[in-house]
C-alpha cells in the first residue's frame, strides 16, 4: 500500500496532458525477423510463466487506479496494458473508464479470426469496440508458440526483453510533447492502430520481459529492473518487488528518476537561484503502476494432443476482468 500523498513531485508536469487540436502521424514501423529454429526435427513451443502487480496512484487507491491490463492464456499467451490519461478528471470523467473498457474489448477478441494474431488489428477491434468518453496509451504484446513475440504500442506504455542478465530489446515511447504522449482517444483528434510502433523479437527458453505502464518506466532505471529480476525466480514476486521499488520511488522527492532527468532534458529545473546554490530538478512521479512480468518457458511437445490434460487455465483462455485488473468503480 502507497503511503498517504504527504510527499509531493516538485515537477510542473505532474499529470499527463490531453491530446493537442492536432497530431503529429507516426508511420508503423516493423523489425525483420528469423525464421524459429528448429532442433532434430521437433518444433519447440514456448510461453510465459507469468507474475502480475498493479499499485495505483496514492490518491487513486480507492477507485483502483486509472491502469488496467489483462493476460490470456491463448497460443503463447497475449499481455496488454492500458493507462487512462488523467487529464480527462478535469472535464468530470473518469479516466479509468475507457482503459478497463479497452482492455475489456481486448480480451474478448484475442481469439477472433479476423485478429488473426496480430496485435495492431487487436488494438483496432478493441478501439472501435470502446464506447466510453476518455483516452488511453496501451501495449499489446503476443507471443507465437514459435518464440515469436509480436508487440503494438501507441504511447508510454513499455517493455523491456532481458538476456542473460541485461536487456536487448525495448520500445521507444511516442509522444506530442513531454507528458502529452500518444493515446488511442473517443475522440477524433486522437491516434489510431495505424499510429503503433509495431515490432517483433524472437525470443528463446529464459528470456524475461518485462511490461508495463509509465508509472514503471519513469521511476525505474533499466539497470534496476536487471537487478530486481536477478534476484527473484518467481515470476510473481518479480512483479511485486518491481512495482513496490518504483512506489518508493515515485514517493521520494530526492531521488533523481528517469522521469525527473527527462524533465530537465526538456526545460523544467528549478528556479535560477536554486541552480545557484548547487540545486536541481529532482524527485519521482506518482502514478499508477502497472508491471507485468513474463517469463519464457518451453511446453512439452505433447500439449496440443487432444488427449494431454488441459489446466483451467487452459480450457478458459482469457481471464475474467476482475482477474484482469479492471475493476468496476460502482
Amino acid at each position: 500500500m502507497a503511503r498517504s500523498a504527504t510527499w509531493w513531485l516538485p515537477i510542473p508536469c505532474s499529470s499527463r496532458s490531453l491530446l493537442p487540436s492536432a497530431s503529429r502521424p507516426l508511420i508503423p514501423t516493423s523489425s525483420p525477423t528469423r525464421k524459429p529454429v528448429c532442433s532434430r526435427g521437433v518444433r519447440s513451443e514456448l510461453s510465459f510463466s507469468v507474475g502480475t502487480h498493479l499499485i495505483p496512484h496514492p490518491k487513486k487507491a480507492d477507485t483502483g487506479g486509472e491502469d488496467a491490463f489483462f493476460v490470456s492464456s491463448y497460443n503463447g499467451r497475449v499481455l496488454a496494458v492500458a493507462d487512462g490519461v488523467s487529464g480527462w478528471a478535469e472535464r468530470n470523467i473518469n479516466p479509468a473508464l475507457f482503459s478497463r473498457e479497452l482492455m475489456a474489448n481486448a480480451s474478448h477478441f484475442v481469439m477472433d479470426e479476423e485478429v488473426n494474431y496480430d496485435p495492431q488489428i487487436l488494438l483496432r477491434k478493441a478501439h472501435a469496440a470502446t464506447s466510453s468518453r476518455g483516452s488511453a496509451t496501451v501495449i499489446i504484446a503476443m507471443l507465437e508458440k514459435s518464440g515469436t513475440l509480436k508487440i503494438a504500442n501507441v504511447g508510454d506504455c513499455g517493455l523491456r526483453v532481458l538476456r542473460k542478465g541485461r536487456v536487448v530489446f525495448a520500445t521507444s515511447p511516442q509522444e506530442h510533447y513531454f507528458d502529452c504522449p500518444f493515446q488511442l482517444s473517443s475522440e477524433i483528434i486522437g491516434q489510431t492502430y495505424q499510429d503503433a510502433t509495431v515490432c517483433s523479437i524472437e525470443l528463446a527458453e529464459g528470456d524475461t520481459i518485462v511490461m508495463g505502464s509509465d508509472g514503471l518506466f519513469d521511476n525505474l532505471f533499466d539497470h534496476e529492473i536487471t537487478s530486481v529480476i536477478s534476484r527473484f525466480q518467481d515470476v510473481v514476486e518479480a512483479a511485486k518487488a518491481l512495482a513496490d521499488l518504483a512506489n518508493n520511488h515515485s514517493l521520494d522527492a530526492t531521488f533523481d528518476s528517469p522521469y525527473s532527468i527527462e524533465a530537465r532534458n526538456r526545460g523544467f529545473d528549478v528556479p535560477l537561484w536554486k541552480k545557484i546554490l548547487g540545486r536541481k530538478l529532482t524527485g519521482g512521479k506518482l502514478d499508477d503502476i502497472t508491471v507485468i512480468v513474463g517469463k519464457v518457458i518451453n511446453l512439452p511437445n505433447n500439449r496440443n494432443d487432444v488427449n494431454y490434460p488441459k489446466t483451467e487455465e487452459e480450457k478458459e483462455p482469457c481471464k475474467t476482468e476482475e482477474q484482469l485488473g479492471i475493476r468496476d468503480t460502482e
